[in-house]
């Protein structure tokens, strides 16, 4: 849980097997809190920790039937990638060639898992900046008043 995960990776993805769901998702949890309440007041930076964070989530959804260990790995790190550095085309890269052999028969799909979480962190982010933006909406039934009409020009006298 503690430094950015770039030592810890390695025997996540290797050791995946030994993990149980609820480990991964208590792993996440933590990771998350302590990765978060770090950028308040660290350095460090959000590439490795994103990773983590995206192999850690793809490993525990792996235990899906269907779903391979590697490619939900591979898909995890490209999505987080894609969410925390708003670089899609970088985070397939960073999952693609993370995973040498692997990376390249599970691009595909870590294409598609990349565009799907940019494009839903892009939307979650339109919703909530406009709702930061706009204030709080009127209560139901409060009338509205109309803006004012702008001032008539007065002629010129030249």
């Amino acid at each position: 849980m503690l430094f950015s995960g770039q030592a810890a990776l390695g025997p996540l993805l290797s050791g995946s097997a030994t993990y149980s769901v609820g480990a991964l998702v208590v792993l996440l949890a933590c990771k998350g809190l302590a990765y978060s309440a770090s950028m308040s007041g660290f350095r460090g930076g959000l590439v490795f920790p994103a990773m983590f964070l995206g192999a850690a989530g793809g490993i525990a959804l792996s235990h899906f039937p269907g779903l391979p260990v590697i490619t939900g790995a591979a898909m995890g790190i490209g999505a987080m990638c894609a969410v925390m550095l708003r670089l899609p085309l970088t985070s397939v890269l960073l999952a693609t060639l993370l995973l040498l052999s692997d990376g390249l028969t599970v691009m595909p799909l870590v294409i598609v898992a990349v565009t799907v979480a940019h494009v839903a962190a892009a939307r979650l982010q339109g919703r909530l900046g406009s709702r930061s933006q706009a204030g709080p909406p009127p209560p139901a039934g409060t009338p509205t008043e109309p803006s004012p009409a702008p001032p008539a020009p007065t002629p010129s006298a030249s």
